[in-house]
């Protein structure tokens, strides 16, 4: 059945998009007073199913950030051999996720899930039983490939099968994954490392990630209609090693020691924008004669465009805390690293567990209420981490992560939901792939951009290259005062997101194949 076709058992937002001229939804400028929308008959569990394989990939993803010691000294490679488990992962995650818009179209939703799971499975197993150093390195690249095509599947799944008066709603499930996960993957691995071997970490998720893949490929069915577009191994060939290289660049560039390290890390960050910037072009002439592999006429769309700029801006800031505070409390503190993630571990679960709340008010109220009131909220907290002293009080730290990440969760949501909306269905895919992918940039960027600004200002106070405990603090509070000001950007930003009522406000872009 073609992509264009829809029949009558097709879901109520497939049937709105189809009857719709250009594919917008007719939900979006509903009047007020209309009812909400019933869930297509399956779509919860396929909703479940598809929350909780995502679940046990996130939770993966950082499980290994507080192992790399006890890999050190169990595999017999240094620090810098170490980190590739990460890099590996992090690269892997950079290159394919621009790719998941072409995949999900083109395997449809059972199709993408299989291969992202089995992948994934894969992966665990290769890590678990890994003997050495290789097959590890191995068995996460398998990982993060599979983990690499879950969020934007399970976004895109959402936005086919829920009507657009519940989709907050179902985004705030979302994001319980997206912030607990991560955040109960450092506690997880400290409990697992203190009583049995490295490998156990794999062990541990390998049943549940065999589960959820039985599970999946059993009871899901395609939420829409597969296509037919076909690969452009240019677009491929540009793709892959832009992204990586640009994540890459950017990421290594705040770890960069020497002039070398430096010089390695602007190369890689040039030549991958170069080819990012290439692929670009090459996807605006792909609009015009065939199907692109990354679609990029959702930024055709005014609140697509300001939720992303919003979603960027939102995430470099975010990463004041999650790198700088950290290294302030080891360093500066005297923490040790059980007692930060206890620290950092209530404001997760909190983001998280605010998710369907902000989800439900986003459906009454709209985005813009929710995101000024995030936005101005992670400007306070972000001004007040600039007064951090050697002193500061533990209870104080909690008490400011936890502003900090449910501030977060009153604008990831909103923004995760807002951008989304507007678009046509055949354009979900894609949007939900530009997301993460500049979630990737974007964390990769606050990294290199704050701690390089964390490192000058330290040396700059101390007059030492390499300032070590206390000589930090300068730094620290420099840091933190660039995120407060990208914050107030994000609070500008954060006015221009919708209101009660979305509507499509720029050009209705066509199917592909049409310029």
């Amino acid at each position: 059945m073609p992509r264009g076709h829809v029949s009558s058992s097709s879901s109520p937002s497939e049937r709105a998009h189809a009857q719709t001229p250009g594919g917008a939804d007719p939900a979006v400028s509903a009047p007020e007073g209309s009812g909400r929308e019933e869930l297509p008959a399956g779509a919860v569990l396929t909703i479940v199913v598809l929350l909780c394989a995502a679940f046990v990939v996130i939770l993966n993803e950082t499980i290994l950030n507080v192992a790399l010691p006890h890999l050190i000294a169990s595999l017999g490679v240094d620090a810098t051999v170490v980190q590739w488990v990460t890099t590996g992962f992090m690269l892997t995650m950079a290159v394919v996720i621009p790719t998941t818009g072409f995949i999900i179209g083109r395997l449809g939703t059972r199709g993408a899930f299989a291969l992202a799971m089995c992948a994934f499975t894969l992966g665990t197993l290769l890590a678990a039983v890994a003997p050495g150093f290789g097959l590890l390195l191995t068995g996460r690249i398998v990982q993060g490939f599979g983990s690499a095509i879950m969020l934007p599947l399970l976004m895109t799944t959402v936005l086919t099968l829920v009507p657009v008066s519940r989709r907050g709603a179902v985004m705030g499930n979302v994001t319980i994954v997206i912030a607990v996960a991560p955040a109960l993957g450092p506690t997880v691995s400290g409990l697992l490392l203190a009583h049995f071997h490295w490998c156990f970490l794999f062990i541990f998720v390998l049943p549940f990630a065999i589960a959820a893949t039985i599970l999946g490929i059993a009871r899901l069915r395609n939420s829409a209609d597969r296509g037919d577009e076909r690969l452009d191994p240019l677009s491929l060939a540009l793709s892959a090693p832009g992204f990586a290289g640009l994540v890459y660049g950017l990421s290594s560039l705040g770890e960069a020691g020497g002039a070398g390290g430096r010089g390695s890390s602007i190369a890689a960050l040039v030549a991958g924008a170069a080819l990012v910037g290439l692929f670009a072009v090459r996807q605006v002439r792909l609009q015009r004669t065939s199907a692109p592999l990354l679609d990029l006429r959702t930024f055709r769309y005014r609140d697509f465009r300001v939720s992303v700029g919003l979603l960027s801006v939102s995430m470099l800031a975010m990463f004041g805390v999650v790198i700088v505070l950290p290294m302030y409390m080891q360093s500066v503190r005297g923490l040790d690293s059980i007692t930060t993630g206890l620290v950092l571990l209530p404001g997760g679960l909190a983001m998280g567990l605010a998710g369907p709340l902000v989800g439900r008010i986003f459906d009454r109220f709209g985005a813009r209420p929710l995101t000024v009131t995030g936005a101005v909220v992670m400007a306070a907290v972000l001004v007040a981490l600039t007064f951090l002293g050697a002193q500061t009080p533990v209870w104080l730290l909690v008490v400011l992560v936890l502003g900090f990440n449910l501030a977060l969760a009153c604008i990831f949501t909103p923004v995760f939901t807002a951008s989304l909306n507007p678009l046509p269905m055949h354009l979900y895919s894609h949007g939900s792939a530009i997301l993460s992918t500049l979630q990737q940039v974007a964390a990769a960027a606050g990294t290199a951009l704050l701690v390089a600004v964390m490192q000058f200002a330290a040396s700059a106070a101390s007059g030492t290259a390499q300032p070590q405990g206390e000589q930090l603090l300068p730094g620290v509070r420099a840091a933190f005062l660039v995120a407060a000001v990208l914050s107030a950007v994000a609070i500008v930003l954060a006015l221009l997101m919708p209101g009660r009522r979305q509507t499509t406000t720029g050009p209705v872009p066509e199917r592909p194949g049409h310029s």
